[in-house]
């Protein structure tokens, strides 16, 4: 699996353990940076390069690190094709991909430890999108809107 990673300096040390476990288990990791830990550098630089490249190159995933992620989240969701979840414990890693098809996580390398976070970036690997219709059905309608700006018609 090919999986792009972005951070910003809070996220620097998560990061590049997480590029170093991706290569140890058989996936290519792709470093969009911060490629040095520099205290007052900014994410979304390297958080939009990761996740632009991700919604490039479908069937690839995109892992974007921050202090609380939250910010890095956000950045994400503002590339056209990604779909980015806030990741903080196993259940939200492994339901992005079953229910959203997700294909970036955030994770906030502040609240969590190298291992616990490896952990959420494993099972949103292995995780496989369901394809159940209620979750196509409710993907479909966010592209849709994403595209035409028009709101999905109410139930």
């Amino acid at each position: 699996m090919r999986v792009f990673l972005g951070t910003d300096h809070a996220g620097f040390e998560l990061k590049e353990h997480l590029v170093s476990w991706l290569k140890e288990n058989g996936h290519e990791a792709v470093d969009c940076g911060a490629f040095e830990y520099d205290a007052v550098d900014d994410y979304p630089p390297f958080v939009l390069r990761a996740a632009e490249r991700t919604a490039a190159e479908p069937g690839t995933l995109g892992v974007v690190v921050g202090g609380s992620g939250n910010g890095e989240a956000i950045a994400a969701n503002k590339v056209k094709g990604v779909r980015a979840a806030l990741v903080w414990n196993e259940d939200t890693a492994r339901l992005a991909r079953e229910h959203n098809d997700a294909n970036v996580i955030s994770i906030g390398a502040r609240q969590h430890d190298l291992a616990t976070a490896t952990r959420f970036l494993e099972l949103f690997i292995e995780t496989p999108y369901s394809g159940e219709q209620r979750h196509t059905r409710r993907i479909t309608m966010l592209g849709d809107y994403e595209t035409t700006g028009e709101l999905p018609p109410l139930p």
